[in-house]
């Protein structure tokens, strides 16, 4: 009854149905396999990079999280089928839970048994001291957690099993990725185990086998956080699968008594309150106690971000890290293996949060009664969850500390005398106290604590970020608001949605859907409604689509196509680039009638690339942190190469591309009679790939809100604000960007990291005073002429 077409591509097929009616059927793969998962960074963990990964997994299919049948469980009939999802419930297993003795041990352990010493010498013996002592040590760990409720919380999960499925039409699993993860929570990962496994018979080829099962290692999900549900749905998911109840640590969102008892007895845990009295006996038990945790091989879940900064390593994932690698390094556990979580929305629930005060009124069961009636009146979208490629943390920090020991300035240092036209050593002298090798004021295991944690949290987000499935609403979003801002009809967008779905899935991104393609665009249209104007065509037989004018569907666009920028991260940084060359050749080109045609020299294209990698942080464009950025910058190139917008230009002299004779270079006055002839230079032609119109001012329009956010931050050092705290400087960023026409997305997060970036650069420093550390512009960009230099130093990469 099918027939395939084989002129719609590798990701199309056309049906002919039984009644006649052609259906065109979207594969999310191409060739006969899809897209598995995210690997881990050989690099840093070229040991890991081998470890539970199978080319071929014995199941490449999907699981619904939320579609629970009387097959979940072990009765059948029909009274069954009536009550299955509680049945199923029922026979989760918890494989590890706290221990019992847990309070005596944390009391009994040398850490807590030193701090005592040291703060009470003198009433060691004395039993009075020695039980006020204890109950303090109690009240402490009450506040971080509570034993598990295994009856609560199995009435919790299967309320949330019925309210996910009010909520979602689907939470998908890969199944290929649940065996590696079981799979790991099992097994002793490592080229020892590999080499056991190995047996080599007589006369004959050595056979891999897995290794015997040994007592597994801690697992540690690192997650990305996209929604306030994404705590009781990873913890969820991961009891369900049977990988036991985690640990959830709980961020910095402040919540009422109630409410912090309840998700206490769920399995949440909490830092303790920061007081100056007791400070170092609450970190003493909470160093232990996640110790104990780790030994126990309970899961642990630490999310990496913090809403409404996202894309940021928060403050309170930092701590929570620092604690596992602080018992790795200890010796309480051997090793842990990470494992890098990705969480893809159709639609967040309770639609995307608003950027704004960080300070937020403590969320009670009330509140999260209310927003979840709110979210129940929203359409229902998809979910998909995905899990990287683990990897261990011994092998992670031995690897940074071996590397960061040989570390220079950064790269980022050199940028800012770019811009200004200075030479590197005209700024040392008066930076040297930023710049020298012993600014930091940590020292010792502190120095090293804080480097392999920001690295591994970093390193996680790339990941987590990597491995997130693309939704239809990102495509969608993406395609009306950086292709179609001026509207578009239905029959062009579904064209435009194939060749971008093409885009994404040649460069081996996972996307969270399949189906017909109609079917699918109109999903996407039908949960964007609200920030959409349609308008039915009679004569055309067609639908027109506008996105809305205002600025809440530009901010709702905005969010959602957010999720395409990793993908084509590289892409666009060569795209704007080549932009800025394309400004700087205008003059000797005239009015050209497009792009197509200019030939661009190598040099200058890395050169422009390397500038726009030093000013963007890796994390907000989901790159690994750890590559150098000459490699990153040729890779680029390669890329622009592969989709079709350079093409190597072999024969005839390149005109107009070589600009760097213009551009004064320090060795230009050294006379090097002695050298060999100069090698010929390469260039690129520029040209239109086919089949993608457009394609280069698209890539550029991706990177459009961070420039635009990162451009408004350079023409706000002119305010006279300064100086004031950071939190502070990012509300009134914002609110500079809301008073400027066109801004796609008010983001707190791109405004901390314009503002982080800058004091990175050494646009802005820090000042001490009294009430705290205050930012202010630096003295070099004070002046109204340095501070024009950088808004068109980051304006020339910035497609409006």
């Amino acid at each position: 009854m099918a027939s395939s077409d084989g002129d719609r591509g590798p990701k199309m097929r056309t049906w002919l149905c039984d009644w006649g009616q052609r259906l065109e059927i979207f594969l999310p793969f191409l060739g006969t396999s899809r897209p598995l998962l995210r690997r881990c960074c050989q690099t840093c963990t070229p040991k890991s990079w081998d470890g539970f990964y199978q080319q071929r997994f014995s199941s490449l299919g999907f699981r619904d999280a939320i579609r629970v049948t009387e097959e979940d469980t072990r009765f059948r009939g029909w009274l069954v089928r009536r009550v299955c999802a509680l049945l199923a419930v029922w026979g989760w297993q918890v494989p590890a839970d706290t221990p019992g003795d847990l309070p005596a041990r944390i009391y009994s352990s040398k850490r807590l048994q030193d701090v005592s010493s040291s703060c009470s010498p003198s009433s060691r013996g004395d039993s009075k001291s020695s039980q006020r002592w204890k109950e303090k040590v109690l009240q402490i760990l009450a506040e971080i957690q509570a034993p598990l409720s295994l009856l609560l919380l199995r009435l919790c999960h299967w309320a949330l099993l019925k309210l996910l499925n009010r909520l979602f039409l689907n939470v998908q699993l890969h199944r290929g990725q649940l065996e590696m993860v079981l799979r790991a929570s099992s097994t002793v990962r490592g080229r020892e185990a590999a080499r056991e496994g190995a047996v080599a018979p007589p006369g004959g080829r050595a056979e891999r086998r897995l290794p015997a099962p040994q007592p597994g290692l801690p697992l540690v999900f690192l997650s990305t956080h996209k929604a306030q549900l994404d705590g009781l749905l990873l913890s969820f998911i991961l009891f369900s699968q049977g990988l036991g109840v985690p640990r959830v640590a709980v961020g910095g969102q402040p919540c009422s008594p109630p409410l912090r008892a309840l998700l206490r007895h769920l399995g949440a845990i909490f830092l303790p309150a920061r007081m100056e009295q007791d400070q170092e006996l609450r970190e003493a038990v909470l160093t232990t106690y996640v110790e104990e945790v780790l030994r126990s091989c309970q899961p642990l879940l630490i999310f990496l971000e913090e809403p409404p900064t996202s894309l940021q390593l928060s403050a309170v994932a930092q701590r929570w890290l620092a604690l596992v690698y602080r018992a790795v390094r200890g010796g309480a556990v051997p090793d842990a293996l990470l494992v890098p979580v990705g969480i893809a929305y159709d639609l967040v629930p309770g639609g995307a949060r608003r950027q704004g005060a960080r300070a937020q009124q403590p969320l009670g069961l009330g509140a999260c009664v209310w927003a979840a009636c709110q979210a129940l009146c929203q359409g229902r979208g998809c979910v998909r969850v995905d899990f990287a490629q683990p990897f261990s943390l011994q092998e992670f920090a031995a690897k940074i500390l071996t590397r960061g020991s040989s570390a220079g300035r950064p790269p980022a240092k050199l940028l800012l005398p770019s811009i200004l036209g200075l030479c590197p050593s005209q700024l040392e002298a008066k930076r040297a106290e930023v710049w020298g090798p012993g600014s930091p004021t940590a020292s010792g295991l502190e120095a090293e604590e804080e480097m392999v944690v920001t690295e591994l949290g970093l390193h996680a987000l790339s990941d987590g970020i990597g491995c997130s499935a693309v939704m239809a609403v990102g495509i969608t979003s993406a395609l009306l608001l950086h292709k179609h801002r001026e509207g578009v009809l239905l029959s062009q967008l579904m064209l435009d949605f194939a060749w971008l779905l093409e885009e994404l899935l040649l460069r081996q991104q996972d996307v969270g859907f399949s189906g017909q393609l109609r079917a699918l665009v109109q999903h996407s249209l039908s949960l964007l409604r609200a920030h959409l104007t349609c308008y039915h065509l009679a004569p055309l037989g067609d639908i027109l689509v506008v996105p809305k004018a205002s600025a809440e569907a530009r901010r709702e666009l905005s969010c959602h196509s957010a999720a395409i920028l990793p993908v084509l991260a590289r892409e666009a940084l060569g795209a704007c680039a080549i932009r800025a060359l394309l400004l700087e050749m205008l003059p000797f080109l005239g009015a050209p009638a497009g792009p197509s045609g200019v030939v661009l020299s190598e040099e200058e294209l890395c050169h422009k690339i390397l500038q726009l990698l030093q000013l963007l942080p890796p994390n907000l464009l989901g790159l690994q942190p750890c590559q150098p950025l000459d490699c990153q910058s040729q890779d680029i190139v390669d890329k622009l190469l592969l989709c079709g917008l350079l093409e190597v230009q072999v024969e005839g002299k390149p005109w107009g591309c070589d600009l760097a004779s213009q551009r004064a270079r320090p060795w230009a006055g050294l006379d090097d009679s002695d050298s060999e002839e100069e090698l010929p230079k390469r260039c690129y032609k520029l040209q239109e790939p086919p089949g993608s119109p457009g394609f280069l001012f698209f890539l550029c329009r991706l990177l459009s809100p961070v420039l635009r956010t990162y451009g408004s931050a350079a023409a706000f050092l002119e305010q006279p604000c300064w100086p004031q705290p950071e939190e502070s400087c990012v509300e009134a960023l914002l609110q500079f960007l809301a008073q400027e026409d066109g801004v796609e997305h008010l983001s707190w997060s791109l405004a901390l990291s314009s503002l982080q970036t800058f004091k990175a650069l050494g646009v802005l420093e820090e000042m001490q005073t009294p009430t705290g550390v205050l930012l202010q512009p630096s003295h070099l960009l004070q002046s109204g002429t340095n501070q024009g230099k950088l808004a068109a130093f980051i304006q020339q990469f910035h497609q409006p």
